[in-house]
């Protein structure tokens, strides 16, 4: 019998080695760095490419490298008893005009769902939230804030039972927007649509791949999880 083909690589028709590809992403997406700055960080380290092919291979490869990342923690994920969500959205500038970043957050702070639309009302909530639990399951309550559009859209899809909204009670998801807010001002703002969405889902897996609660533990511990995340990026990202 003939054997099985294996997948073409990705990378097959790019002058540079996967390892330098991988690097590029990872540093645009996760750290706070613009295209220039990128590029003067790699000529220091001797790989001199220009500034537009960072934006070519993260436009390429980043959706790609998260959506492994993404596939391998919805599985380990779904049907994970206790399991809490934290929805808010978020206002972006694009072009001058106002737009929202819907964001859904489990109670480890892991981001699920980020989705861009130009309103906030119940047609965008209820889209949003479909497209949430479509992909990750149902979780056993959903923390909101006190905007009506979340009640329309949860009483819908009659869930209206597990919607919890507390004074406090979604900070968790408060504070998750602020690594997004720090790449958005070295982004020097978003252009279309298109784009933010785009970036925004990437980014949200990578930065919950890294995401390792630097604060809650001891530093061996910390360079322990830090060395496998960055082991385990390279495998997701081969």
């Amino acid at each position: 019998m003939p054997r099985p083909r294996k997948p073409a690589s990705p990378f097959r028709y790019f002058n540079s080695s996967p390892e330098v590809i991988r690097l590029v992403v990872m540093m645009y997406v996760r750290f706070p760095l613009s295209l220039r700055n990128v590029e003067d960080l790699l000529f220091e380290r001797g790989i001199g490419i220009c500034h537009e092919t960072v934006r070519m291979w993260w436009n390429r490869f980043g959706p790609m490298f998260a959506g492994n990342i993404r596939r391998q923690r919805v599985s380990r994920m779904r049907g994970f008893r206790h399991w809490r969500w934290h929805l808010d959205e978020m206002y972006v500038k694009l072009n001058g005009e106002m737009v929202y970043l819907w964001r859904a957050v489990d109670h480890k702070g892991e981001i699920l769902e980020s989705y861009i639309t130009r309103t906030r009302d119940k047609d965008a909530a209820l889209t949003f939230m479909k497209k949430a639990l479509k992909r990750h399951g149902k979780p056993e309550a959903i923390t909101t804030d006190g905007l009506r559009s979340y009640r329309a859209a949860i009483n819908t899809l009659g869930n209206a039972d597990k919607q919890e909204i507390g004074r406090w009670a979604n900070n968790r998801v408060e504070n998750s927007h602020l690594p997004f807010r720090r790449r958005e001002r070295a982004m020097l703002r978003f252009r279309r649509m298109k784009t933010l969405q785009k970036f925004a889902s990437v980014h949200a897996n990578v930065h919950n791949h890294f995401n390792l609660d630097r604060h809650l533990v001891d530093r061996q511990t910390y360079k322990e999880r830090r060395s496998a995340a960055l082991a385990e990026w390279r495998t997701v990202a081969s």
